[in-house]
């Protein structure tokens, strides 16, 4: 049995307001502008678009791959996403006896490179980032290659999320797909 689990508000926390706010000064915007921007653009840059083209569309102005203003977005937006939920690193050292463990999150290149570099990963066997794939939950191909990256029936397979339209798309395919945070329903985690 595999447990596929979400990163982005499963796993982590969700984006603290004064890590959003430093980003949108770092900008130059007032902190509507730029979230309705960062979101608006997001899906391109989880599919594997180059982030300075990401922060370019974000800033509304053309930004450099060497700028240094885009290290600096990209250093403090993989930190505004590394505030990780305890009760979420618990569960998963109590699935990692139980489950064999894979990872699938909408995530661009910086986001998952931090991930994989993160100590509690090692839990997992597989670790699926949208920007290597190509593709982005919903979409129900992204899921297919998953399973067929695992080996796995539909069947064998609960994913976690906690965006219904995830949790919709995977269950079309027949996968157990749950919404998060449905931690106490999971054998093995108390």
């Amino acid at each position: 049995m595999w447990m596929l689990l979400d990163y982005g508000e499963v796993i982590s926390l969700p984006q603290p307001l004064d890590a959003t706010t430093a980003m949108a000064e770092l900008i130059g915007q007032d902190h509507t502008t730029f979230r309705d921007r960062y979101w608006r653009h997001r899906e391109a840059y989880d599919r594997g678009q180059a982030s300075h083209s990401y922060w370019s569309a974000v800033a509304g102005r053309t930004l450099a791959d060497d700028d240094p203003l885009v290290a600096k977005l990209n250093a403090a937006d993989v930190a505004s996403w590394f505030h990780l939920n305890p009760r979420s690193l618990r569960a998963i050292e109590d699935l990692a006896g139980h489950h064999r463990l894979a990872l699938l999150s909408n995530a661009p290149e910086p986001l998952a490179a931090a991930i994989d570099d993160a100590p509690w990963s090692a839990a997992f066997a597989h670790l699926f980032y949208s920007c290597r794939l190509a593709l982005t939950k919903p979409d129900p191909a992204i899921f297919e290659e998953v399973l067929r990256r695992l080996g796995a029936a539909p069947g064998d397979v609960t994913f976690l999320d906690d965006r219904a339209v995830n949790v919709r798309a995977a269950a079309a395919l027949g996968i157990n797909a749950l919404l998060y945070p449905e931690w106490p329903s999971l054998p093995g985690t108390g």
